[in-house]
């Protein structure tokens, strides 16, 4: 059948986010609340979040406050839902049982719905029997048809039933925005448990109610979800609700193209929150996770995507999760983003994620040129305490033979280090920067025949002794930011290696 209109789909669209806080906030939800957030943005319409916690025992108050933390990090901001008034609410599962259970009351009393009080071993025994007569394994409908006086037998007997909706024999039809017209035939599904009791509704029951009482007009999700909308379908038809348009988002692979999963990386957003990348790079990415734009261009800010997005460009097959890209990404916005705005992530980072370190001055300001200095060369936020650890340490662990310049002997090396020592203690320390550093250098050099002819005769061992690396940023750089007194230290503790 074709998929009926909906009164609330002449007005602006309505789309939710609608996770559960049984875990932290994924990877693969983000990229759901991201594409429903620019449907809704695109179109005008409003974008909801509503938190389905009717698992008890699993959902944590930490699970959404991580989730809420992680959407608002990424700046999708949601116009309705738990701590935004909104004329749809309560916009929690758990404070909606009672809603439930009026819709629940309604088809047992229609006969839409039965109680079935099959035990777990009962039911496997008919899937058994099933596939020994060569059938689909479900379950075989035995409460189905129970008389009214043996369903109050078996209450009075204590029995704790579940209850079952009772799907009709038919093909089930239904227009998806990016998948085409999808088929299913019911016959080849058992009556389907909508909930556990009357104040115990399971997800594709009460997933249902809601987008009815919330008039979403479009439920735009993971394609891992398809196998339920028939089972949804067939919900609404037997309440005689409206059907909302769907739309099933290609899946988030790993690079050997399985289900991404911790085995290709970190799949909670706040693993790369910890690890130090940019909101506007995860978002920048995620969007491009599925989605192809018109045109080449793959930097796009937030309202960028917003302008540019279509569902309708939004791929079928499964899209790779690629670390380097993301990687990619995260160094352009580092360069892109003005200073400013890059050393204030930074800082954020580092209140929340703060570190110890041995050296004494690590002050704000501090922090900020280390950052400059190795902008170009990292990542994320991290990579600079792996990266650049000796900006952090008062004590670098590294092989003299690092300090020695191509063909060069000890001896010469040593006296490179005297001489470094010596041009690092003429500079008085007001003046003590990188451009004072290199022109007193190259003044040194230019009247020396013997690193005139070879300037990393002196500047390798110099950058060696300060970093204990053999990449790193420049000597004069890296002298700037450990002021005077650390960088003579380095050098004499090099010297003495030697």
């Amino acid at each position: 059948m074709d998929d009926p209109k909906t009164p609330q789909q002449l007005f602006a669209p309505r789309v939710r986010i609608a996770p559960s806080p049984t875990g932290w906030f994924h990877f693969g939800t983000a990229r759901t609340a991201l594409f429903n957030f620019l449907f809704a943005r695109k179109t005008g319409g409003k974008f909801i979040l509503r938190i389905e916690d009717t698992d008890q025992i699993r959902s944590k108050k930490l699970y959404e406050d991580n989730i809420k933390e992680g959407l608002k990090w990424l700046n999708l901001e949601w116009d309705e839902g738990p701590d935004k008034a909104g004329d749809f609410g309560p916009y929690r599962q758990s404070e909606r049982i009672d809603i439930y259970k009026k819709y629940l009351q309604q088809l047992l009393d229609e006969g839409k719905a039965y109680y079935c009080f099959c035990s777990p071993e009962e039911i496997e025994a008919q899937k058994q029997d099933m596939v020994s007569r060569g059938l689909p394994p479900k379950y075989s409908g035995k409460c189905r048809d129970l008389s009214p006086e043996t369903v109050k037998q078996y209450f009075k007997e204590g029995k704790n039933p579940v209850i079952r909706i009772k799907m009709p024999n038919k093909i089930i039809k239904f227009n998806d925005i990016i998948r085409g017209e999808v088929e299913f035939n019911l016959d080849l599904l058992e009556d389907i448990i909508i909930a556990k009791s009357l104040t115990e509704p399971l997800y594709n029951f009460s997933v249902v109610i809601d987008d009815y009482l919330m008039q979403i007009t479009h439920v735009i999700r993971g394609e891992d979800h398809v196998s339920n909308t028939p089972k949804q379908i067939v919900i609404q038809e037997a309440l005689g609700l409206p059907r909302p348009i769907y739309a099933h988002l290609p899946m988030i692979l790993g690079p050997d193209r399985s289900k991404f999963s911790k085995r290709h990386g970190a799949t909670a957003l706040s693993e790369y929150q910890k690890l130090g990348y940019l909101p506007e790079a995860i978002v920048n990415f995620l969007a491009l996770l599925g989605w192809h734009p018109v045109g080449d261009n793959e930097i796009m800010n937030l309202e960028q995507l917003i302008n540019n997005f279509e569902l309708e460009r939004v791929q079928k097959g499964g899209a790779i999760f690629n670390i380097q890209k993301l990687n990619w990404f995260n160094n352009q916005y580092l360069k892109l983003l003005p200073r400013e705005k890059v050393f204030a992530y930074f800082e954020e980072y580092m209140k929340k994620y703060p570190r110890k370190f041995d050296l004494p001055n690590t002050s704000h300001e501090y922090l900020n040129k280390v950052l400059e200095s190795e902008i170009l060369r990292i990542n994320n936020f991290s990579e600079i305490f792996t990266n650049s650890d000796f900006f952090f340490t008062k004590n670098l662990h590294y092989q003299k033979d690092l300090l020695i310049w191509k063909g060069e002997s000890e001896q010469t090396t040593k006296q490179a280090l005297i001489d470094a020592s010596k041009i690092m203690e003429s500079i008085p320390e007001i003046d003590f920067n990188s451009i004072n550093l290199q022109a007193k250098f190259y003044s040194f050099i230019d009247n020396n025949a013997f690193y005139q002819q070879n300037r990393g005769r002196i500047l390798w061992p110099l950058r060696a002794a300060l970093s204990g690396k053999s990449a790193s940023p420049g000597p004069f750089e890296i002298a700037e930011i450990l002021g005077k007194k650390e960088t003579i230290k380095r050098i004499k503790q090099a010297i003495e290696l030697i």
